[in-house]
């Protein structure tokens, strides 16, 4: 307990610091990313990488705490996707190589033993799902960082319950992590996840998700999932159909994302993380809960069914805010009297 405390206080401090320090080198280096016209240096994924690779660790080799069969290789699968983001960050690539690169990172971890191989095949199609649905989420000040956290304390919360104590550690050392990457993130941001940070949270997320749920049923595990990621997997739907529709490449940026709907509809940007991080709330504590069993696993079909409700009005959204008609001056005229 006492440990866990210490460890996730060094991950916050250690994310402030590091995500400060290297703020100036990523903005010289041109490794920024530009929202609203205004360019957001992206070190935040590398501070929270290394703080959070960094403290685990050191509890693991100390000895105390371990993290645990399979979750050292975990912990490696992730940074090593966190480190092709980084790549792409500063080198820009395209976004099948990250695709890739996390798939073949996932396949490491899913435990075949347990889930077989269709379903280990399953497994890995929504840990990149998942991280690629945190990527996303990256669009705006922050929303990655605050869906981040929730969820890592109840996916946290499921591995406590489990006795997985070593996984229960590191999801706390993430959220603290990344609590202390929002310290830079929040509106008006000064520092960005980028891509390296993002793929790791949400590999990381969904691979421990994952892991809490070996030894059920697959159809009650899908469900439990779902709730623990459904805002980063609403806001993914939400992507893929409004491209679909309007004819536009997946794989292209545009301002048609959750957070630049509700900006669209006058939230402020303060106001859309809230919203969000109030949403993740909600369905990731119905995701505990039916984990736990203190309610019944339907509870997840009305989680379910709000996100595709969600997702269809939020669809019909307009990704451009209204217009405004200039205003137009009317200058009085000069009578000019005669005489």
């Amino acid at each position: 307990m006492l440990y866990g405390i210490a460890a996730a206080t060094a991950a916050l401090l250690l994310t402030a610091l590091l995500a400060s320090l290297l703020r100036t080198p990523a903005r010289r280096l041109g490794i920024v990313d530009r929202r609203r016209q205004r360019p957001v240096p992206l070190p935040g994924g590398a501070a929270v990488v290394l703080a959070t690779c960094a403290v685990a660790a050191a509890g693991d080799r100390t000895g105390v705490a371990p993290l645990g069969d399979g979750i050292g290789r975990l912990l490696a699968a992730g940074a090593g996707v966190a480190a092709l983001g980084l790549v792409g960050d500063a080198w820009r690539l395209k976004t099948r190589f990250l695709v890739v690169g996390t798939a073949v990172a996932a396949a490491c971890v899913v435990p075949y033993g347990e889930t077989g191989v269709p379903g280990g095949l399953l497994a890995v199609g929504w840990i990149v799902w998942v991280a690629l649905a945190f990527k996303g989420l990256d669009h705006g000040d922050g929303l990655a960082g605050t869906v981040g956290v929730v969820t890592a304390f109840g996916v946290g919360a499921c591995a406590a319950a489990e006795v997985m104590d070593g996984l229960a550690v590191l999801l706390s050392v993430l959220a603290a992590a990344l609590t202390g990457f929002l310290m830079h993130n929040w509106h008006p941001a000064r520092v960005g996840l980028g891509a390296g940070g993002s793929l790791f949270t949400g590999f990381v997320l969904a691979s421990a998700a994952l892991i809490t749920r070996t030894g059920y049923g697959l159809v009650p595990s899908a469900g439990v999932l779902f709730a623990l990621t459904a805002v980063a997997s609403a806001d993914a739907v939400l992507v893929v159909l409004a491209r679909r529709i309007a004819g536009r490449p997946l794989l292209r940026r545009g301002p048609d994302h959750l957070g630049h709907r509700l900006r669209r509809r006058g939230l402020t940007a303060q106001g859309a993380t809230v919203v969000l991080g109030a949403g993740a709330f909600s369905t990731v504590l119905v995701g505990v809960l039916v984990h736990t069993g203190w309610i019944g696993a339907q509870a997840v079909f009305w989680v379910a069914g709000a996100t595709l409700l969600g997702v269809l009005g939020v669809l019909r959204l307009s990704v451009r805010g209204p217009r405004r008609t200039a205003s137009v001056q009317v200058r009085p005229q000069l009578r000019v009297r005669s005489g």
